[in-house]
């Protein structure tokens, strides 16, 4: 699966603002242009067993 296929942050961890923008420093990098920080999204896995509530 190629980067242009996965899906982009909607909002800015930090702030919570939509002000999003690629970042140069490497892939899942993105700028917030409303708080100015530059923050990366990585996808870690799946855990080994289901999850119940």
């Amino acid at each position: 699966m190629s980067s242009e296929n996965r899906a982009a942050p909607l909002y800015c961890p930090y702030c919570g603002e939509e002000d999003l923008r690629p970042h140069e420093a490497g892939h899942g990098a993105w700028e917030c242009h409303a708080c100015a920080r530059v923050f990366s999204v990585k996808f870690t896995g799946l855990l080994s067993r289901a999850v119940t509530r």
